[in-house]
């Protein structure tokens, strides 16, 4: 039995003016990435100067106007690193440059030698603020924790005037831990930081209120945003961030209802890479936005090139069932699954309306630069619409519908042998059982020549060489259209008795090197057996005797 009375239950809200409940998100917020902060200490192998620059100028690519790059005062290679962004001169004019520092007057010096160059900078001060670390890590009360947020801004103020700072300042202000602090004095320390620097319409200070610890449920965390916005002297001087972690494994649910709540910003990393379970992961905000009709102001069309210099970079790997960028989220093993799939894209392109809307699939995936082709793969837990749609999606077969069973039950049975089937086994098991050549295996009935002359009438002659079960014949019939000629010397020749059930065909390829794919679906009269044959050519005629050829070898 676990011990679950170690634990204290964090106390929800007494807030029953909330409002957040019923808005939905309508705008992108101001996205800053902490990738090179928070997520690369973070990581087993920080990133080294020529990493942290390449995953820079990935940031920059994607759309980020602010980008926090770390905490130059920490360390010499953070330190170097936005030397060489200035120097090499990487830095957008229209791109703000965050730098976090703690609130002391050494770390704030440093910091001010490293941004000199810089036209736009954020400079990001926090000290912890939560009861726990009041009491166990400072051993401070109120007044004395909301004291060290207020030199750190005296100190910042007097650094910006002995520099002579010739760019942009902004502040910006944690009270970190905020998740464990009374919302009450929260909302004191930042309003002592606000006016301590000044704070207006013109002049606002970004307070951002983290979840450095993710404690209870994302509603929660919704309503202390919403009740400090309420709560503020002055909204307006106020750019509301969020920076949410992932400990309750909510991270994502906690920014969006904080955004509904009325939060301005956000904080966050691609892939939700940070520490413990990480930061809130902005791939899958800014597309669950695009899913939505949104613009997420972020560009993620080729979300693979972002993996792969996330993996090569962080030494970290992507999970497979990661949102949108994981290599089986738009993919589908279940029958039901694969058969909505098929069903909905080609419902889709027959309502031709400019809107996506496919069972089991949120996003197309070419909108994120992701192939179709693992769309659908087959295993034993897949089902005929799922064969189909590989027959279709990769080699352009569009099986007739009563084809689906037919196919899926030859495929199933390779699945259950050997798990996966890959759709180069898939098409040479189709081409085996309905498009090979007489050479490759014995059948019955084998289809030499056939010349077809159409009357005035609507009915067809054909002049037919065909042979079965070795013995040739070379025969004249009639028939209402080369079809049911074909059949009627079937039938007189052989003594077969066989009827056509169903018949369609389609143009298999494009351009001057297009084919015909014809499927026909015979039945045995005599003991009711049915199936279908596939006959491919570049003569619509030809195909179609094929198909007939195709269906009589599977059928006797």
């Amino acid at each position: 039995m676990m011990n679950y009375k170690r634990y204290k239950r964090v106390p929800v809200m007494d807030y029953p003016e909330r409002e957040w409940p019923n808005k939905q998100i309508e705008k992108a917020p101001i996205w800053c990435s902490v990738d090179l902060r928070d997520g690369n200490q973070a990581l087993i192998e920080p990133m080294v100067v020529e990493e942290k620059i390449e995953f820079f100028n990935m940031l920059i690519k994607l759309g980020y106007k602010e980008i926090e790059v770390g905490f130059p005062a920490a360390s010499q290679i953070e330190f170097d690193f936005l030397r060489q962004l200035v120097e090499r001169k990487l830095i957008p004019d229209d791109v703000k440059i965050q730098v976090l520092i703690q609130c002391r007057e050494h770390l704030i010096k440093r910091t001010f030698e490293a941004i000199q160059g810089i036209k736009n900078v954020i400079i990001h001060i926090y000290n912890s603020t939560s009861t726990l670390q009041r009491d166990v890590v400072f051993k401070k009360n109120k007044e004395e924790i909301k004291e060290i947020a207020i030199e750190g801004v005296r100190l910042v103020k007097k650094y910006i005037e002995e520099s002579d700072f010739p760019g942009n300042i902004e502040l910006e202000y944690s009270p970190e831990s905020y998740t464990g602090t009374e919302p009450e004095y929260a909302l004191d320390v930042c309003e002592a930081v606000m006016d301590e620097w000044g704070a207006t319409k013109d002049n606002k200070v970004i307070i951002n209120l983290p979840a450095t610890v993710e404690m209870t449920t994302p509603n929660v965390y919704a309503d202390r945003i919403e009740w400090t916005i309420k709560h503020f002297k002055d909204r307006e001087r106020v750019i509301l961030s969020v920076h949410p972690h992932n400990d309750r494994g909510t991270g994502v649910a906690a920014t969006e209802l904080a955004l509904l709540a009325g939060a301005d910003r956000v904080e966050g990393t691609l892939f939700g890479n940070g520490e413990r379970t990480g930061n809130v992961d902005i791939v899958t905000l800014a597309c669950n936005m695009f899913s939505q009709g949104i613009n997420p102001e972020l560009d993620f069309s080729h979300i693979n090139e972002q993996v792969e210099v996330y993996e090569r970079c962080c030494k970290m790997n992507i999970d497979m069932r990661q949102p949108y960028a994981g290599k089986l989220v738009f993919t589908a093993f279940s029958g039901s699954h694969q058969d909505a799939i098929s069903k909905g894209v080609q419902a889709m392109q027959e309502r031709n309306d400019g809107y996506w809307e496919v069972p089991y699939l949120p996003v197309d995936p070419s909108d994120l630069g992701r192939e179709y082709e693992p769309i659908v793969r087959i295993n034993s837990q897949s089902g005929k619409g799922g064969v189909a749609f590989v027959m279709d999606t990769y080699f352009g077969y569009k099986l007739p519908k009563g084809m689906h069973k037919e196919f899926a039950d030859v495929i199933q049975k390779i699945a259950e042998a050997q798990g996966e089937v890959s759709p180069d086994t898939i098409m040479e098991k189709f081409s085996e059982e309905y498009l090979v050549a007489k050479t490759e295996r014995e059948t019955p009935y084998e289809f030499e020549s056939c010349r077809v002359t159409d009357g005035d009438d609507d009915m067809s002659t054909i002049d037919f060489k065909f042979s079965y079960k070795g013995k040739k014949y070379e025969v004249k019939e009639e028939g209402n259209g080369p079809i049911d000629a074909v059949l009627n010397a079937i039938r007189n020749n052989t003594g077969v008795k066989v009827k056509l059930l169903d018949y369609t065909e389609h143009t298999l390829g494009e351009g001057s090197h297009a084919k015909a794919a014809s499927y026909i679906q015979l039945m045995d009269k005599e003991t009711g057996k049915a199936t279908f044959g596939v006959g491919v050519s570049s003569n619509i005629t030809r195909s179609s005797i094929r198909a007939i050829f195709s269906a009589l070898d599977r059928l006797f």
